[in-house]
């Protein structure tokens, strides 16, 4: 999945492990997102985008994703 999240906190001056230590996560997760290597939990999700004043949608690319629902 991608992620803003590079250009975000290039954007904001932050490092990986000032935004890992702020969201309560390690850097090598935030490395691990940012080049979509795992995709992060909602809860993670949430707290990043809270982070950056942001919405979910605005931080995550869910382009990608089988929007189809069968009921």
């Amino acid at each position: 999945m991608n992620t803003k999240i590079k250009e975000l906190r290039k954007e904001r001056k932050i490092s990986q492990e000032q935004l890992a230590l702020a969201v309560g996560t390690t850097r090598q997760t935030i490395t691990s997102i940012e080049v979509g290597k795992y995709t992060a939990s909602l809860a993670l999700a949430y707290k990043i985008a809270l982070y950056f004043g942001l919405s979910i949608e605005e931080v995550f690319d869910f382009s990608e994703i089988d929007t189809e629902i069968e009921l």
